[in-house]
């Protein structure tokens, strides 16, 4: 395989690529090796896919390689389901991973073997002070922890006791084996940390093989290590765990070498009007203020994904924030840019009508059913044409209508006014119908057949286009006009975050479509003209159910 040295010449650079330039110059590396580790313990959000195009980038530009590996360290909080929803998600994103996915758990015997090493050469031990007696030792950030009274254990019992933790003969919680570094170190992570702890619960690997699980801080740098991994980034809330991570790695005889792994932090998304808190996502979940993991307004992949959002929209969205080690708060807009900007190139229009009101052209005859030609892309004619239908009885949407024009600047239809039908005629309405409450439920218009497809002859001004759906050869459809999930920038700052959840942020409407998006495909976008994007939900098995993806343009920029 050949090796590139240097950063692409396409690509911008960041602190990264240059740590990786000077690796290959200085020959630390011959190849990069990065991966991807979740926890399998959740779904997958989008702030992990800024961290898995990362990963997975620099192995692509770099010609090198990338794991997928699960930390599965903590079987009471990992399932299955996790495991293959995120497999699911780094495939959709457009990722290969190298090999088989891996996961910790593949490594429980050498992780056992390398804590054993440790104990050996004492720098561990097995200490039996309870959760509360080990906050009391640890000390403050302004004060030095205390030594535990079982520090001083000598090897050889440690590694007795270490043995009947590995053969069930210590209850859960009853002791832990830890590291032993310094508590008096200004890093709250060095202060003698826990390397395992006892956990009597069924792993979705190993089965019952082991009730002593290693935490995510040992395992996590020495599966690097066994992987030849050569670049392990992570966010910036493990810069501390850092010094952990090099301890580890520098007292273990078979990596400390110079071309083992190396920890490098960079900025995690912090995404406006959303979390990006697995254990606050799950709490939506299991409070059922969502309707799951794969909702349209969560920031999980599989949410977004239901959505109508493309891989190629959410890489983009990473390149756009690029990587820094300033943490700051990205602005909704900007994924909502590369989301619009993608799909109105690619998705194919139709017309939608998601507030109808009927639409009466009392000059076009009863029995008549006209066919149209529309483009599927304006801009693009490779796309091809659809078929739409025009008769006497149309719907259009509510809010393209008002008795009477507001100003001269109102474009849509009002009495005694004329604007276009989309793809179709002119008309002018005349008269309506409400009901009790006032609302417009009929409008009554006549069309000028000499108008399709062209600006009229003698000389009228029609600025005004309005969309509408024939209404004999309309398919009833449902459209979940989704919006941000909470109400405040920032909800994660919220004493309750579920009491700030935007109660607008999905609103139901029964509408109409055209005949031909019958088969639209699930999970596709589309453009309803002059209503934004949506795509047709993937749970909705036989009904017509629409997701709004986007709208045509970002309406809170004013906000």
């Amino acid at each position: 395989m050949s090796q590139n040295t240097a950063s692409p010449v396409d690509k911008p650079t960041n602190f990264i690529r240059q740590i990786i330039d000077k690796d290959l110059d200085s020959n630390r590396i011959s190849q990069v090796q990065t991966r991807f580790p979740p926890e399998p313990n959740g779904y997958l959000h989008i702030g992990h896919a800024k961290s898995i195009c990362l990963n997975f980038g620099l192995a692509e530009d770099y010609q090198g390689l990338c794991n997928l590996r699960f930390d599965d360290t903590n079987p009471t909080k990992e399932e299955m389901e996790y495991v293959e929803a995120i497999k699911k998600d780094v495939a959709w994103l457009g990722f290969d991973w190298a090999g088989e996915p891996r996961y910790s758990s593949n490594y429980f015997d050498r992780f056992y073997q390398y804590a054993v090493e440790l104990i050996e050469k004492g720098l561990a031990y097995v200490c039996f002070l309870n959760a509360e007696e080990t906050r009391a030792y640890r000390g403050t950030l302004t004060e030095p922890g205390k030594d535990s009274p079982y520090r001083d254990t000598s090897v050889a019992e440690n590694l007795a006791l270490f043995a009947k933790m590995k053969a069930g003969d210590f209850k859960e919680g009853e002791c832990v084996l830890r590291a032993k570094i310094d508590m008096s170190s200004a890093f709250m992570c060095l202060r003698d940390p826990a390397l395992y702890r006892i956990r009597f619960a069924y792993h979705h690997q190993t089965g019952n093989e082991w009730c002593i699980y290693p935490m995510y801080d040992f395992a996590h740098c020495i599966s690097d290590a066994i992987e030849g991994v050569t670049h392990s980034l992570c966010t910036l809330e493990f810069q501390d765990n850092r010094r952990l991570y090099d301890w580890v790695l520098d007292h273990l005889e078979d990596f400390n070498r110079p071309d083992r792994p190396y920890q490098y932090e960079f900025s995690r998304l912090n995404l406006e009007y959303t979390m990006m808190s697995k254990r606050k996502l799950h709490q939506l979940v299991q409070d059922e203020l969502v309707s799951g993991w794969n909702d349209p307004r969560m920031p999980t992949l599989s949410g977004l994904r239901r959505r109508g959002v493309t891989p190629a929209a959410i890489r983009d969205f990473a390149e756009r924030i690029g990587i820094s080690k300033v943490d700051s708060m990205t602005e909704m807009g900007i994924l909502e840019a590369a989301i619009r900007d993608d799909l109105n190139v690619v998705a194919p229009r139709t017309m939608g009508v998601v507030d109808p009101v009927e639409l009466i052209i009392e000059n076009y005859p009863e029995d008549q059913l006209e066919t149209l030609s529309a483009p599927l892309h304006p801009q693009n004619e490779a796309m091809g044409q659809r078929t739409i239908h025009f008769s006497r009885r149309l719907y259009i949407d509510q809010a393209d209508f008002v008795e009477v024009a507001p100003n001269k600047k109102w474009k849509r239809l009002a009495l005694d006014k004329e604007v276009r039908l989309r793809n179709a005629y002119v008309i002018k309405a005349h008269k309506m119908e409400t009901d009790d409450t006032g609302k417009v439920t009929k409008i009554y218009a006549t069309y000028d057949p000499e108008t399709l497809g062209k600006n009229p002859a003698d000389g009228r001004k029609v600025k005004g286009v309005i969309h509408f759906v024939e209404a004999t050869q309309a398919l009833s459809a449902e459209f979940r006009l989704y919006d941000r999930l909470f109400s405040v920038p920032n909800p994660a700052k919220s004493d309750d975050f579920e009491a700030v959840i935007n109660p607008e942020s999905l609103v139901i409407k029964q509408g109409f479509v055209e005949a031909n998006m019958a088969d639209a495909q699930p999970e596709k976008a589309y453009q309803f003209e002059r209503e934004g994007y949506f795509c047709r939900d993937n749970q909705a098995k036989q009904a017509l159910v629409f997701n709004k993806t986007v709208g045509l343009r970002d309406t809170w920029s004013q906000v």
